[in-house]
């Protein structure tokens, strides 16, 4: 029987699971099990917390976190999809809506172990036409586009609200320029995601919440929780439409 070490799960546990919704946050994933009529927890390793839930009688994973997609995919998993929280940086774009992702800044570093930086990180249109749908019916504000992947919250994302203030002279202007390029969102998991999928011949997606814009000084707990509730009800939606293709 497989077992792997970081999620501390084996083959036999998830149960022939082939979906996995991915949050950046372990606590998330009891919010996102909630949002499924069944759920049981699984394993929680390190910052690596599962939960299998159920979508009519099909298995589905909720695991944290993105870096997880290695075992999972020795698992069995092959359809992945992040479910996060994440920055506005267009005028359209309100607290409280939704990013879906179609392709992503490979600013976080990680992705380059799998591919050379040339190599997109592109969502898969079967995932990308299943959150934009999930967003209709659930008339959620949504926006479809590019996101920028970060490797760090504070200067990475051009903040001065962090412990130095300082932002290094090479990011300055930063958020000025992704904005002029129709970059919808910042936030950190998506380029690394998106990028393994693909490159592993995996289908990867990603849906974030939209929880503060423009770098707001302090992210408020009720946009926190309207961003992240958001981001959950389309994902759990998508992932019905997801599951009853088959897919």
């Amino acid at each position: 029987m497989k077992h792997v070490y970081h999620l501390d799960l084996t083959e036999e546990e998830v149960q022939g699971a082939q979906i996995a919704l991915l949050p950046g946050d372990p606590a998330r994933v009891e919010k996102i099990a909630h949002a499924f009529h069944q759920s049981q927890p699984l394993a929680y390793h390190r910052e690596f917390k599962t939960s299998l839930v159920y979508v009519r009688e099909t298995p589905v994973l909720v695991t944290s976190t993105a870096i997880a997609i290695e075992e999972l995919a020795l698992l069995g998993v092959r359809t992945f999809i992040r479910v996060g929280t994440s920055g506005g940086l267009q005028p359209a774009i309100n607290v409280g809506d939704v990013v879906i992702t179609t392709g992503a800044v490979r600013r976080e570093g990680a992705s380059l172990d799998y591919a050379p930086l040339e190599y997109p990180a592109v969502a898969h249109y079967q995932i990308v036409q299943a959150l934009q749908q999930a967003a209709q019916e659930l008339k959620i504000a949504y926006h479809v586009g590019i996101t920028c992947s970060t490797a760090t919250f504070y200067p990475g994302q051009e903040r001065s609200d962090s412990f130095s203030q300082y932002i290094p002279l090479h990011l300055r202007g930063m958020t000025t320029e992704w904005q002029r390029l129709k970059v919808l969102n910042y936030e950190m998991e998506a380029a690394t995601l998106l990028t393994i999928c693909s490159a592993m011949g995996l289908r990867g997606g990603c849906v974030s919440g939209v929880v503060d814009r423009d770098g707001d000084v302090e992210i408020r707990l009720e946009d926190l929780r309207l961003g992240e509730q958001n981001a959950i009800r389309v994902a759990a939606k998508a992932v019905e439409s997801l599951t009853s293709l088959g897919a």
